[in-house]
C-alpha cells in the first residue's frame, strides 16, 4: 500500500453524506465550519464561495473544490442579500436534494468525517480551499465520477446509498490527484513530498518497514544524500525532521492496532520497540496518555487524546 493510501486507511474516513442543491434567482446561504473534508462541484450555472475574510472565489460550471477541515463559508450568486442559514433553510432530514425556486444553478457536495487526532498529516498539507477548475487536465475524469454520483444522489434504486459512499471516496482521491497534477505552484507539504524522487523514497521506506531500526545516516544513504542535505530537504518538504516523522508514523500505526484490540506487547514489537516501557514512553510523548489508557480516555470523553 502506498503512503497516501495507508494514511487514508488509518483516518477511519466516513462518507457522511452527499447532497444536491438547485437554485434560481438571487440566493445566498451560509454553512458552518465542520471538522471534516468536504467536496463541492458546480454541475450547472455559476456562483461564488466566500470565507468572510476577503477571500472570495468564483465558481463556474465544471469546477470542483475541496475544503480541508472545512471553515464556515457562504455560497451565493448575489451580494446584495443577507445570507440565510444553509442548514435551517432546508429539510435535510427528509431529502438529500434542496431547492430554491429553480435549477439554473446546480451543485453537489459531500462531507467526510474522520478520526481527528489522526488527520494532521493531511490537514497540515492541504489549504482550506482547493479548486480544480473545469479546464484542468484531470477534470474529465473527475466530471465522469460527478455525473454518476449525481445520478445516485437522486436515485431511489436499491444500493444507492452504498454507491454514493463509494463514489464519494473515489472522488476525494481523484480531486487530490488532480490538485497535484495541475502544477499550480501550491505547496501541499507531505503530499507533495511523496512525489519528490528522494524524499518520497525515504517516506516509502519508513512506511514499508516501520519496525526497522532506521537511523538518519541510513535513511540519507538509502537515497544517496548527505545527512545534512537530506535533513534539510526532508524538513522543508514535510515540515518535520525525518526521525520525528518516523516516530509519529509508528505511533499512528500503534494507535490503530490498539483500537482494534492488539496487546501493547504486540503493538510495541510491530513498530520496532524491544520493550513495552520504551514504547509506552514514546506513545505518551505523542498522545499524552499511556497506550492502555488511550482508547479508554476516548470512550470516557467522546474524543481521542490528541
Amino acid at each position: 500500500m502506498d503512503p497516501l493510501s495507508e494514511v487514508f486507511s488509518l483516518l477511519n474516513i466516513r462518507s457522511a453524506r452527499c447532497t444536491r442543491f438547485e437554485a434560481s434567482g438571487p440566493w445566498a446561504y451560509r454553512f458552518p465550519a465542520k471538522p471534516a473534508f468536504k467536496f463541492g462541484a458546480v454541475l450547472r450555472g455559476s456562483c461564488w464561495i466566500d470565507f468572510g475574510d476577503g477571500d472570495r472565489r468564483q465558481l463556474a460550471s465544471g469546477d470542483c473544490f475541496l475544503l480541508a477541515n472545512a471553515p464556515s463559508y457562504v455560497l451565493a450568486n448575489d451580494d446584495q442579500i443577507a445570507p440565510e442559514d444553509g442548514i435551517a433553510a432546508f429539510d435535510w432530514a427528509l431529502s438529500d436534494v434542496a431547492h430554491h425556486r429553480g435549477d439554473d444553478t446546480v451543485l453537489i457536495a459531500g462531507t467526510f468525517g474522520f478520526e481527528i487526532s489522526g488527520a494532521e498529516l493531511l490537514l497540515g498539507s492541504l489549504p482550506r480551499f482547493l479548486l480544480i477548475p473545469s479546464g484542468n487536465a484531470s477534470a474529465a475524469v473527475v466530471r465522469a465520477t460527478l455525473d454518476i454520483l449525481d445520478l445516485e444522489i437522486r436515485s431511489t434504486r436499491i444500493g444507492a446509498g452504498v454507491l454514493t459512499d463509494r463514489l464519494a471516496d473515489v472522488l476525494l482521491i481523484q480531486v487530490l490527484r488532480a490538485a497535484l497534477d495541475q502544477d499550480s505552484g501550491e505547496d501541499f507539504g507531505w503530499i507533495s513530498a511523496l512525489g519528490d524522487p528522494r524524499i518520497g523514497k525515504a517516506i516509502r521506506s519508513m512506511h514499508g518497514d516501520a519496525a526497522y531500526p532506521w537511523t538518519l545516516d541510513g535513511l540519507a544513504g538509502s537515497v544517496a544524500m548527505s545527512r545534512a542535505s537530506f535533513s534539510r530537504r526532508f524538513k522543508s518538504l514535510v515540515g518535520t525532521a525525518p526521525l520525528d516523522y518516523l516516530l509519529r508514523w509508528r505511533m499512528r500505526l500503534a494507535r490503530n492496532d490498539l483500537r482494534h484490540g492488539s496487546t501493547v506487547a504486540a503493538v510495541a514489537a510491530r513498530v520496532g520497540y524491544s520493550s513495552e516501557s520504551a514504547f509506552g514512553h514514546a506513545f505518551k510523548r505523542i498522545y499524552g496518555v499511556a497506550p492502555r489508557r488511550y482508547w479508554r480516555t476516548r470512550d470516557e470523553t467522546g474524543t481521542a487524546a490528541s
